[in-house]
């Protein structure tokens, strides 16, 4: 195995684990709220205070990196982040749950940027795209996987196994991690936390704002989501959590259709049509009851993970095309920091909706309200899409692979 292989192989589990730990608990919240009498908007912290940490840490990682190398920071994120694991699985009050995913995030705010931008630096420009659709598999995978898991996990033992799950994981990356990274020291020396004229690329940019409104709503409904599907139509955390296998499928689907025509058509069309697909799952949902059966909200799933998976690897595809490779770094800070602010505007934003409409609306008619909102951000990207100067991606496109 080659050692960008290598170094790919490290960030790729990485990445694995950061995802693991953004969906695994959104189907233990019901158990978890029972254990310590939380509302549905408190509860949204647990993966709110874990999306905190990942954003919070973030510019920081490019200055630790510089200073310690990429190495020693990916290694001591992992410790970090197994320590916490262990810490709230074992958490005897909410409040104390929160605090340990909040240092547990931490632990992954360091993990992806530096292992992002150690593994975009050892592939050229027109390589880079091969390499998102692994980045997108990896991300298939983790959402696939874990509710599923962590649903048979709540219902055979407890909501704090989902915590302890992730610990093999991580021990395995930080093998990997010490036996083949090397130690290396970055030559350029760090001047500020975030590099804000990376922003005038208008690929990144628009990328960026994909990611808010797409995979971010997205998270947002199914953190809240789970409630109403446990609730209001009275699914097990099981169930709920098996939706995440047809979306994951039709995922999949996506990644490949965008592997296979984003070089032929740009991103404008596949960002579009993935917005549209994701707008009309999240629509569906508004006739989810208990009176209907598993099929709607499973054709709901599926149709958010074809569009939102259209959308997000698209973006993962564009973002990084025209940055160079001293560059990298910078991007990759930037890149993530919006992912992860995507993440936990989501969540929050849904919630406070939820909180908001239910002061003045029945809560059936709240949760409606909310799903109509989601739905609303997530065809935003659509007006801009138009905007875009998909002609000159495309002849960039196959400028390099001639």
């Amino acid at each position: 195995m080659t050692y960008r292989s290598k170094v790919a192989v490290v960030y790729l589990l990485g990445f694995f684990l950061d995802l693991i730990n953004m969906f695994i608990a959104s189907v233990a919240f019901p158990a978890i709220a029972h254990t310590f009498n939380a509302t549905p908007s408190a509860l949204a912290w647990v993966s709110n205070g874990y999306i905190a940490g990942l954003t919070l840490v973030i510019p920081f990682s490019t200055v630790l990196t510089r200073r310690i190398g990429p190495k020693r920071v990916i290694l001591l994120s992992l410790l970090l982040f197994s320590a916490t694991s262990v810490a709230a699985g074992l958490s005897s009050s909410l409040g104390s749950l929160i605090a340990w995913r909040v240092l547990q995030g931490v632990g992954g705010g360091l993990l992806i940027p530096v292992g992002q931008a150690l593994t975009w630096q050892q592939y050229n420009p027109h390589e880079r795209a091969r390499l998102s659709s692994a980045v997108m598999l990896v991300a298939l995978l983790a959402p696939a996987c874990s509710p599923a898991i962590g649903g048979v996990l709540v219902q055979m033992l407890s909501w704090r196994w989902i915590f302890f799950a992730t610990l093999p994981v991580a021990v395995v990356t930080f093998m990997l991690a010490s036996l083949w990274l090397k130690h290396e020291m970055p030559p350029m020396k760090a001047t500020r936390l975030l590099n804000l004229p990376l922003l005038m690329n208008p690929l990144l940019r628009f990328s960026m704002l994909v990611y808010l409104c797409v995979p971010g709503m997205f998270i947002g409904v199914n953190v809240t989501g789970m409630f109403y599907l446990q609730n209001e139509a009275n699914m097990t955390p099981a169930e709920t959590g098996m939706l995440m296998l047809p979306w994951s499928l039709a995922s999949f689907m996506a990644i490949t259709a965008t592997g296979r025509y984003f070089n032929r058509i740009g991103p404008r069309p596949l960002i579009v049509t993935g917005c549209l697909l994701q707008a009309l799952g999240i629509l569906l949902l508004l006739n989810v009851n208990s009176a209907t059966t598993a099929l709607l909200p499973t054709v709901a799933f599926v149709l958010m993970g074809a569009g939102g998976s259209l959308c997000s690897s698209t973006a993962q595809s564009s973002a990084f095309l025209t940055t160079r490779r001293e560059e990298m770094p910078d991007a990759s800070a930037l890149w993530n920091l919006n992912r992860q602010l995507s993440f936990f505007a989501g969540a929050l934003l849904l919630a406070q909706m939820l909180n908001l409409a239910q002061i003045y609306l029945t809560p059936l008619a709240a949760w409606h309200g909310m799903f109509i909102f989601a739905a609303g951000i997530t065809l935003l990207p659509v007006l801009y899409a138009f905007r875009l100067n998909n002609k000159q991606v495309l002849t960039q496109l196959r400028q390099e692979n001639s």
